[in-house]
């Protein structure tokens, strides 16, 4: 069994990942920010889970915007086999209506973030020559619609970062996937952060308009019980990946609603893989079976 930290456990996916991957057996390091504030019911529930059912799940109170926190949260843990880079939130509304520091904050979040929790917990996996890192993303990092720009300039960003650290980490025997959930019946869409420039916004109705529609219509989704909308359906993604051996596992994966986008996936796919062939990197692609 392994020793797998996951990011943004107060709930979603993370929430839902700790307590499965805790129960297939292996030992979980739920983190978290504010475990003492706010989030302090949600560590309290799954620490409680864990002792009811003898299972391993440790809080860890990590904010993945700070250095600090980030680096005084992973120094006391023993070597992670598995992160799950996990927290996340989305910026919804025209670009021209944000300000540069939501811009940022954004970018910090669901980039940045990622980068120092691959840099925390990479020297230990580095030291013993395995480990694998799931990025999640989303189908918002393979297309793009009006009024959700900043969220996908940051998820676009991560792909790209993603992308990169696989074939950088491979020869060292580490593994990078990329794991991109459509629309779930998650807190994501009521926790979006709005712009803060509302005489902008009003110029920009039709957007809005948009936005609306297609959060009525995601809304419905998750109202229709055939639709792929259970979160679940990400969590044993994380844990299919996990128990994939190396060699096999894919760069990306989309789960639930897909909007048509597993088709782009599946075109670009061979054209990546003959880039790496005529650059001569064909290798690291993927840590050897």
């Amino acid at each position: 069994m392994k020793n797998i930290l996951i990011t943004g456990c107060s709930s979603g996916f993370g929430f839902d990942a700790a307590k499965y991957l805790a129960k297939k057996g292996h030992h979980v390091y739920a983190s978290m920010r504010n475990v003492s504030g706010k989030n302090a019911e949600n560590a309290a529930d799954l620490k409680h889970y864990a002792n009811n059912n003898h299972y391993k799940i440790d809080i860890v109170d990590i904010d993945v915007t700070s250095d600090e926190s980030v680096s005084a949260g992973v120094a006391h843990l023993p070597r992670i086999d598995v992160l799950i880079n996990n927290a996340g939130r989305g910026y919804g509304g025209p670009i021209e209506a944000f300000s540069s520091d939501q811009c940022l904050a954004q970018l910090d979040l669901n980039i940045v973030g990622t980068f120092r929790m691959a840099k925390a917990v990479l020297p230990g996996m580095r030291a013993n020559g395995s480990g694998l890192i799931i990025q999640v993303s989303s189908v918002a990092g393979r297309c793009a619609l009006p009024g959700f720009g900043i969220y996908h300039a940051s998820k676009w960003g991560l792909e790209g970062l993603s992308e990169s650290l696989r074939y950088e980490l491979s020869p060292l025997g580490i593994d990078v996937v990329i794991v991109e959930p459509g629309p779930f019946a998650t807190n994501f869409f009521g926790g979006i952060e709005p712009a803060t420039e509302d005489d902008i916004a009003a110029a920009y109705k039709h957007v809005g308009e948009f936005s609306e529609g297609f959060g009525n219509n995601v809304t419905e989704m998750f109202e229709d019980e055939n639709a792929p909308t259970d979160p679940m359906i990400i969590v044993r993604t994380f844990d299919k990946l996990i128990n994939t051996p190396n060699g096999s596992r894919p760069l990306r994966t989309i789960g639930g609603l897909d909007f048509g986008l597993q088709a782009l996936n599946d075109a670009v796919e061979p054209i990546r893989l003959s880039g790496l062939e005529a650059m001569g990197i064909a290798d690291c692609d993927g840590p050897a079976a």
